[in-house]
């Protein structure tokens, strides 16, 4: 079967090559950090990672890292609520939520699985989310998991958001949808407002702060800190993977315990696996220099 096929493949991947589309992986032979090593070039300046603190490399963090494997073993080899939660993961989702100022946290292994798992379980036919048209692809694939009604609004256009708003005054919960930080283009929420119109029309606030957690704030705790509306934001979605060190891991926070609840749990866990040990005793470790 793949002979009959396999031409169509090489005529798009010509029609790619030839449109200057074509990405190449760059093979790195050094630790993640300002200057990377290439295989033909030692030293080059790395302006493209999210590395934003330089934990990727730090000696402690990878230290802990090492200590973790030791204490915990490299895995669980299936999903938590089949094997069981180890103290590791709960120790860091305390954190997290103490940190970042929610009630409770879900731990996912990237923040794509958390924004993939998290719209389907709380959302169905009778709900609407509202979604900024430059949203990350993992909230766009996770609210096409979700049964709820689907708008967007124009990228940070407030009037166009309460318009959406207006719209959808019906439905039965409202959730409001957003990148913290924009990635592509460094853009950043308007979140006292996007806060202003959830309170106004009864609509719920979710927030990716991927690309801000750890830094942004001036306690690097994220956008919300960042523009003062701790406590006004409902669902927070980050990873541990960029600004954290660079491996793997995401999470989900609710500033209400009861808003996700057992049933999100369930069905959003039951299909993802956590970061390995490892990785969070390293992130662990990177929360301390976050504190200090």
């Amino acid at each position: 079967m793949f002979e009959a096929v396999k031409p169509q493949y090489e005529s798009q991947l010509h029609e790619i090559h030839t449109a200057g589309l074509y990405k190449s992986e760059r093979v790195l032979e050094s630790p993640q950090q300002a200057r990377v090593d290439l295989p033909n070039e030692k030293g080059v300046l790395n302006l493209c990672a999210n590395n934003y603190l330089g934990l990727s490399d730090d000696p402690d963090v990878v230290q802990a890292a090492h200590d973790a494997l030791d204490r915990w073993g490299y895995g669980l080899s299936s999903v938590r609520f089949i094997c069981g939660t180890q103290a590791i993961h709960k120790e860091l989702e305390g954190w997290l939520s103490e940190f970042l100022g929610t009630e409770d946290t879900i731990l996912y292994g990237s923040c794509f699985d958390a924004n993939g798992g998290l719209f389907e379980t709380i959302l169905d036919s009778q709900d609407v989310i509202v979604s900024d048209e430059l949203n990350h692809a993992s909230i766009i694939d996770g609210i096409r998991l979700a049964k709820a009604q689907r708008l967007r609004y124009r990228n940070g256009d407030m009037s166009d958001l309460e318009a959406k708003l207006k719209d959808v005054s019906g439905g039965r919960r409202i959730l409001i949808a957003t990148d913290g930080v924009f990635s592509m283009d460094g853009y950043i929420a308007k979140l006292p407002q996007i806060c202003d119109l959830a309170d106004q029309y009864g609509a719920m606030v979710m927030v990716d702060d991927s690309h801000s957690v750890g830094f942004m704030g001036e306690n690097g705790r994220g956008t919300h800190e960042f523009h003062h509306v701790m406590g006004r934001v409902d669902i927070l979605t980050g990873t541990l993977g960029k600004a954290m060190g660079g491996a793997s891991g995401g999470y989900f926070l609710d500033r209400r315990r009861d808003l996700l609840g057992e049933r999100s749990a369930k069905e959003g866990l039951a299909s993802s696996r956590e970061a390995r040990n490892e990785r969070k005793r390293g992130r662990g470790s990177s929360a301390t220099h976050w504190r200090y």
